[in-house]
């Protein structure tokens, strides 16, 4: 399993829109095969950097779920949206592999 983390650079101005385009993908993105973890608007701090988080099983998998994500209605829709409404500045991905696992329940001693 990977994890795709996309940052953002949005404008300031136009957070709305930015909520806006992660509420279509948060229905188009689990439709399309990936594992959506969500996407994070600015709230404290920087008010430009904003994420969309997912999981997807491999870089193939990764490839052929963009490719039904190109394909998708809502997803062709939401892209031009962003291309002409122009709220995003830029976007980096990176993928990245769990390290921590197992994770343990931290047990409080009385």
């Amino acid at each position: 399993m990977i994890t795709c983390f996309i940052k953002y650079e949005i404008d300031p101005f136009k957070r709305n829109d930015f909520e806006q385009y992660a509420a279509v993908w948060g229905e188009a993105i689990p439709r399309c095969g990936a594992d959506l973890i969500g996407y994070f608007a600015p709230h404290e701090g920087s008010a430009t950097t904003a994420y969309g988080v997912y999981n997807v099983a491999s870089l193939a998998e990764y490839e052929a779920y963009r490719a039904r994500l190109a394909a998708d209605p809502a997803g062709q829709a939401n892209y031009e949206f962003a291309c002409k409404q122009r709220f995003i500045r830029s976007e980096e991905r990176v993928f990245l592999k769990l390290a921590s696992a197992p994770h343990s329940a931290f047990k409080a001693e009385q």
